[in-house]
């Protein structure tokens, strides 16, 4: 079937509707093709020569290599000829040297300086060569026409008495870097060692010994190594350079002339001795020369020989197998083609250089071998813009059949009768056309929505991701033009709304809304600007708002995203609300006359309880007087309880900074009436006079009612002759109930009857009273508790319990700190 098929192809046309072809086929083994050879070019050519030398450099840079404590070198520096006198210096001044350091028994002395001409001092240099094992060098000048080379040695003298003698050449690479040196050099006639070959040798074969000891190599091969086939026998390796390649241990010619290095500094170590001076032009440009500049060439031996002694040899890798390594990225590539998507194919490019640029990086750090990765890295990198050209070319052919068909469908809208006509000209001007039509049913669909706020009666204004008012519709115009304010457009929300006062939050009941109100009033007009990401949860939730004709309004906000869910812009409405504030007020009076109308009879009775029980012989039977009287005081409590909660749940709090301490002092003192005629004692541990009173913003009314109930609840539950005690403790800044700011609490702890577990979850509902079938003389209405819990709430706290049967309870209150508030 079609369908089955084209569900099941490879071809990223397939999603498109179109069956994979030929031709499809055909260009991707193009392009497979095309990437195998810009990886064979840039693997065996010099294509990519001079980005694979600035490739190395990088990965050198990057990485330190730990030093040779036992290289130490003796610098001929600016100071030295300064002292001195000019270069050359007389050898007697280098036979004094060496006396002063074999002195100091070195392990061994590398003497970077050529001393090819005879001079009447050569014995005495000699003698002095002769006290410590001592190299020099050797100078090999370049092939000629026949590759013949000319050795220049140190005069015979100070040849015999040297243990050593080796060539000092380096290889400076095509831009003038020198990153690798050879074992040996020479020509047919003769082959001569690398001189910090020789030093090598003699540690690792035990003639020399190190004041550390043996250093540790990394390669079992020994120091000579093997020569690779494409070298010439030269043994030619890599010099691992890096940051801290000229941080040996590092002495003045002239100091250590005079005496004035300790010659425990030299004991046991290898003195390398060469020239630094800026004026002998015995510098070098190396891998981290970007850092260091020119290196000299003394320091470019110590390398070489800290290299060898360690087994560090950078070993470059063959031709083919960069070429067959480099096949795997492009190979990877290919396949993702036929299966991902453009974007995720863009992320596998990325991926695959990354990977081929870590595999290089972990070969030369970890297996001291350099692998190119630019020829991978090219390779994918050239082959992923073409495929994706000849995949954008794909697209266009399915977006012009698409244009088409859009064409010809009709319009959802409604629109004018047009005559219809069949486009013309060449194929771009058909597909311009095809555009127009397109572009403007979107200008329809455009005006479309643009009449539709327009019919919206609430102002609406919609701004964009920097909060500009880019629309706002008929009602929000009329709405500012009653203001005498400008028009919004082009101008920041937060300005446009400016003029308008905070009334208040919308309370949703959560433990935070208080915080969110008094950081609303904080920093009002502040949470009017949709940028900042603290007010967005409540402005999504909405504020009250007062205009200047002191109407009251809802203001909300909503985020505008596109297809892909992403934020574009808010819309911000504004709903008039002042008819519902009315219809609120008038619900108020109706509490407060129902609440007379409740309350005025039941005092009436009570009074006249009280005038028939002062009577001598009252007229009426005093049982029934306490009924009436009962039932009256129950009705009257239940009002005022009533009164109290629709307050508390319904009114706008007066936040002011208050004592928590104070409040529950006030709420013990208008209890005590009752807890002293039960004989019951009421504690306040207020702490001593250094103690803060833990304040809080809250309204003072109602917090004090809060605690008057639970201390009433506290003294009815109670037997006699008990203990009530109030403590209170402050909660640090952190991971609790209600959030991380810092928290006061207060805990009421009486030795009561106790609350059944079971009957604990039902203790904030309304009209729930406890131990009413065996305590049926202890009054309530059931509402005192669901009271305590509305105002802990809207304060930003909360309300635990903690009772058992027989045991006691207590009721723990925490509040914000003020200082948090």
């Amino acid at each position: 079937m079609p369908t089955t098929s084209a569900r099941l192809s490879l071809d990223p046309r397939a999603r498109l509707g179109r069956r994979a072809g030929r031709r499809f086929l055909i260009e991707w083994v193009a392009v497979g093709c095309l990437g195998i050879v810009v990886i064979l070019l840039t693997s065996f050519g010099r294509l990519s020569g001079g980005i694979d030398q600035l490739v190395y450099d990088r990965f050198l840079g990057a990485r330190a290599q730990p030093l040779l404590s036992d290289i130490v070198m003796v610098e001929i520096d600016n100071a030295s000829i300064a002292r001195l006198g000019r270069w050359p210096w007389p050898r007697s001044v280098h036979a004094k040297l060496l006396e002063r350091i074999a002195a100091a028994q070195p392990a061994a002395v590398v003497y970077d300086v050529l001393f090819t001409e005879p001079n009447l001092d050569d014995a005495a240099l000699a003698h002095a060569v002769a006290l410590s094992p001592t190299y020099l060098p050797l100078l090999l000048t370049s092939p000629d026409d026949t590759g013949r080379r000319v050795v220049v040695e140190p005069v015979a003298p100070l040849a015999r008495a040297a243990a050593g003698i080796g060539h000092i050449n380096f290889e400076v690479d095509s831009d003038g870097i020198v990153r690798s040196v050879a074992r040996f050099q020479g020509d047919d006639g003769s082959r001569w060692p690398q001189l910090m070959l020789l030093v090598a040798e003699a540690v690792e074969s035990g003639k020399l010994h190190l004041r550390g000891g043996p250093p540790p190599r990394r390669s079992a091969e020994p120091v000579r190594g093997k020569a690779r086939g494409g070298d010439g026998g030269e043994g030619r390796f890599l010099i691992p350079f890096g940051s801290n390649a000229g941080n040996y241990t590092k002495l003045s010619f002239a100091d250590v002339l005079d005496g004035k290095v300790p010659a425990d500094q030299l004991r046991g170590r290898i003195v390398v001795i060469g020239v630094t001076a800026s004026g002998l032009y015995d510098r070098f440009a190396t891998p981290v020369s970007g850092e260091l500049g020119p290196l000299p060439g003394v320091y470019i031996h110590a390398n070489v020989l800290d290299t060898l002694l360690t087994g560090r040899e950078i070993e470059p890798v063959g031709r083919w197998f960069v070429f067959a390594a480099s096949l795997a990225p492009l190979a990877a590539l290919l396949a993702g083609f036929l299966v991902l998507s453009p974007r995720r194919s863009l992320l596998l490019t990325g991926t695959l250089v990354l990977l081929a640029a870590a595999g290089s990086a972990g070969l030369l750090y970890g297996g001291r071998l350099w692998m190119s990765p630019v020829p991978a890295i090219l390779g994918v990198v050239i082959v992923y813009p073409i495929w994706n050209w000849r995949r954008l070319e794909m697209t266009m052919a399915y977006l012009r059949g698409e244009l088409q068909r859009l064409a010809d469908e009709p319009h959802l809208l409604p629109e004018a009768p047009r005559s219809r006509r069949e486009f013309g000209g060449d194929v771009l001007e058909q597909h311009m056309a095809l555009m127009a039509q397109a572009a403007q049913r979107v200008q329809d669909m455009k005006r479309f929505v643009w009449d539709s706020l327009d019919s919206v009666p609430e102002p609406i204004l919609v701004s964009d991701l920097r909060g500009i008012v880019l629309i706002a519709n008929h009602a929000a115009k009329a709405h500012f033009a009653r203001l005498g304010a400008a028009m919004p457009e082009d101008q920041p929300m937060h300005t446009v709304l400016g003029g308008l006062t905070l009334v208040k939050t919308i309370d949703s009941g959560a433990a935070s809304d208080a915080e969110r109100n008094l950081s609303a009033h904080a920093h009002w007009p502040a949470p009017l600007d949709p940028r900042r990401d603290e007010f967005a949860a409540l402005m999504a939730q909405g504020v009250e708002v007062r205009d200047a004709k002191e109407r009251d309004h809802l203001l909300r906000y909503a985020t505008c995203t596109n297809a892909q869910g992403e934020t574009t812009g808010w819309i911000a409405g504004l709903v008039d609300v002042s008819a519902l504030h009315a219809a609120e007020r008038q619900r108020e009076d109706a509490l407060r006359l129902l609440s007379h109308d409740m309350r005025s009879p039941q005092a009436s009775i009570l009074a006249l309880v009280e005038m028939e029980r002062a009577r001598t012989e009252p007229a009426l039977a005093r049982g029934l007087l306490e009924r009436i009287e009962r039932y009256a005081q129950r009705a009257l409590t239940l009002a005022d309880d009533f009164v109290q909660l629709a307050r508390a749940e319904s009114q706008t709090y007066v936040l002011e900074p208050q004592s928590l301490t104070e409040l529950v002092i006030d709420a013990s003192d208008e209890v005590w009436p009752q807890a002293h005629a039960k004989r019951i004692a009421l504690h306040t541990e207020t702490g001593d006079a250094d103690s803060d009173g833990h304040w809080i913003c809250a309204d003072r009314s109602l917090m004090t009612r809060a605690f008057v109930n639970i201390l009433n609840n506290a003294i009815k539950y109670s037997p006699p002759d008990t203990r009530i005690v109030c403590s209170f403790a402050s909660l640090p800044a952190g991971p609790h109930p209600g959030g991380t700011a810092r928290r006061v609490s207060c805990t009421i702890r009486d030795q009561g009857y106790g609350i059944p577990k079971e009957q604990q979850a039902g203790l904030f509902e309304r009209f729930r009273r406890f131990h009413e079938a065996e305590r049926p003389e202890v009054g309530g209405a059931g509402l005192g508790m669901v009271f305590v819990k509305t105002v802990v709430t809207r304060h930003g706290g909360g309300v635990e319990v903690v009772s058992a049967t027989g045991e006691g309870t207590a009721f723990t209150i925490w509040l914000p700190a003020l200082d948090d508030a």
